[in-house]
């Protein structure tokens, strides 16, 4: 009930008759959740049933069922801010980003309604602690015969076995039995959030691969096609053959941001400003919803593993091939910049491993502009570039990831839209975000390498805002833009605009044809520029996935096995683009596996 409350504005065009069956469809799996938090005291007071009297066996169940209490009432809170950013329920991925980056857990947290979450977890544990008051005994007659306790007990345990089954059907519960509607948003409501939290928990380190659709060849003979790299070669916009190269990668910088993606006007001129005199590619996507996965998506070409992060996992990571190997390998040195702490979410480890010869972190930085939760601000961390490029050895592959336009979207000085709602402040930390580019670029302009450089700006993910409507499987959430910038570019090309549809894995595939480099192992990247090259985008967000053609796009529900989302519902003939995409998420996990 609360999950839903939370989610109000969302349900105002849905019947109510459909809403209340949420309630009903997930009364199963919330019975096997309830089994499993029976079983031990059950199994307890089986015992102690046929001894003597046993008097701290009522303050041991207390304790118990007041930890569980307290525990589910913070789930419950947590998720619904959980679910409002990454659109699926807290899990094992989100347990992980908690512990290991609590910092950086705060910090993102730090835009949700704390005293809304506050006084939901005090009514939740109160009236919790009221109805076990009223409800649970503790007092089990003893004055019965042994067989009549045999029976009793064994009739017990085998309902709880059955409620922890889910039922007496072939196949025990699973999350599928909680889905009903074409509604994701229902069938989340109705799934219980403890019940799928330990499932995942249990299932995290599983070797199965959780999305086979089809046989081995297959899946292959899918991908194929759609990856597949024309023999012809691409257009070629560059003036210099071993140019600098400086990759920007933009926190949350969203399409909708942009005027001329069909973003909200006046939030970011600079990278409009800059359009006019480079290549932009109108119809790019991320490959996922975190910046952990656009990072692996545009430095590795590796497509986001939906329920997984290969980030986190060193024993994986370090075998997938890397633009910056790639650069170091043909003479480049390279540095990354980034203004909070490299650890973040296994990032040092993961850098280093790929040939990034030098790190600018929060260390590197004056305490006087450690000034911002997650760290120095955007324009602190270009300053520091501009600093290290001076008298810098050439050719260089400079990486900036900025940080600002994150939660809690703070910025420093007066905000450039006022108002206190979170709409405004994503439009505030944008356009300061935009404006720090700005600066940097005019800043580079004087400098000796800046004849000689291509610049690379790209977000690494899309957002909910600031329109505050795209749920977290419609293709809209994972729009960004993608600009080549530089007096490196021809002047025939500078202005131009790419309509092709494509994804952030493409990016690695289209720069080293630029440059002539060796790209044959970034299996899933390929040229937009080549005009054969075909149109096509994937993402995917936690157990779901998505795909987007020029003619059409399909979002599909793993759980539910259903399409969920559709460009154009009445257009017929969709089978191959979904097939495309169910290849794609299984090979994708299956490479996951395989490193």
């Amino acid at each position: 009930m609360i999950f839903l409350l939370s989610s109000g504005s969302k349900l105002k065009a849905l019947p109510a008759a459909q809403i209340a069956k949420s309630f009903l469809v997930g009364l199963w799996m919330d019975t096997s959740m309830a089994g499993y938090i029976c079983a031990l005291p059950l199994l307890i007071s089986a015992i102690l049933w046929f001894l003597p009297p046993f008097r701290t066996t009522e303050r041991v169940l207390k304790w118990y069922s007041l930890t569980l209490v307290i525990i589910f009432s913070i789930i419950c809170v947590f998720n619904f801010n959980i679910y409002r950013e990454w659109g699926s329920k807290i899990n094992h991925k989100a347990l992980d980003f908690a512990f290991n980056s609590p910092n950086e857990a705060i910090a993102s947290g730090a835009s949700s309604p704390i005293f809304a979450s506050l006084l939901t977890l005090a009514v939740l544990i109160a009236g919790s602690l009221w109805l076990f008051k009223k409800l649970v005994r503790f007092d089990l007659e003893r004055k019965v015969t042994t067989p009549f306790k045999v029976g009793i007990v064994l009739l017990l345990i085998g309902l709880n076995f059955v409620a922890i089954r889910g039922g007496l059907q072939l196949s025990p519960m699973n999350e599928s039995m909680a889905y009903y509607s074409q509604t994701p948003l229902l069938n989340h409501a109705a799934v219980n959030t403890e019940w799928s939290l330990m499932r995942d928990i249990l299932k995290n380190n599983s070797s199965k691969n959780p999305y086979q659709y089809y046989p081995q060849t297959t899946a292959e003979s899918l991908l194929k096609d759609v990856l597949r790299k024309p023999q012809l070669p691409g257009v070629q916009v560059l003036t210099a053959s071993r140019p600098n190269v400086v990759l920007i990668i933009m926190e949350s910088f969203t399409a909708d941001v942009v005027e001329s993606l069909g973003g909200e006007e006046g939030i970011a001129p600079q990278i409009e400003k800059l359009a006019s005199d480079g290549i932009m590619f109108d119809s790019i996507y991320a490959s996922g919803d975190r910046t952990d996965k656009g990072v692996v998506a545009i430095l590795n070409a590796f497509p986001s593993q939906a329920i997984r992060s290969i980030m986190k996992l060193s024993s994986k990571q370090e075998k997938l091939p890397s633009m910056a190997k790639t650069f170091r390998k043909y003479g480049y040195q390279t540095t990354f910049f980034y203004g909070g702490e490299s650890e973040f979410f296994n990032m040092k480890s993961y850098l280093l491993s790929h040939n990034y010869q030098k790190i600018i972190e929060k260390d590197d930085f004056d305490k006087k502009d450690m000034n911002s939760k997650w760290g120095a601000y955007d324009d602190v961390v270009f300053d520091k570039l501009i600093h290290t490029s001076t008298n810098a050895p050439q050719p260089f592959f400079y990486t900036l990831l900025t940080l600002t336009h994150h939660e809690p979207f703070e910025v420093p000085g007066k905000p450039r839209f006022a108002g206190a709602q979170v709409e405004d402040k994503f439009r505030s930390t944008a356009f300061y975000a935009d404006s720090c580019l700005g600066d940097f670029i005019r800043k580079a302009k004087s400098q000796p390498w800046y004849k000689n450089t291509l610049f690379v700006v790209v977000a690494d993910h899309g957002h909910r805002l600031p329109r505050n409507k795209w749920e977290i499987y419609h293709p809209n959430r994972y729009r960004i833009p993608l600009l080549f910038f530089g007096e490196v570019i021809k002047p025939e090309f500078r202005g131009t605009r790419v309509p092709k549809i494509a994804s952030q894995t493409d990016i690695a595939s289209t720069l080293f044809t630029q440059l002539d480099f060796e790209s044959d192992e970034f299996k899933w990247s390929r040229n937009i520029l080549n005009t054969g090259t075909k149109g096509f985008a994937f993402f995917d967000w936690d157990n779901g996935f998505g795909v987007v053609s020029s003619e059409q796009s399909i979002s599909f529900d793993n759980t539910g096995k259903n399409i969920i989302q559709k460009k154009n519902p009445d257009r017929a003939g969709d089978e191959q683009l979904l097939g495309y995409g169910k290849a794609y998420m299984q090979q994708v996990f299956q490479d996951y596996l395989n490193y």
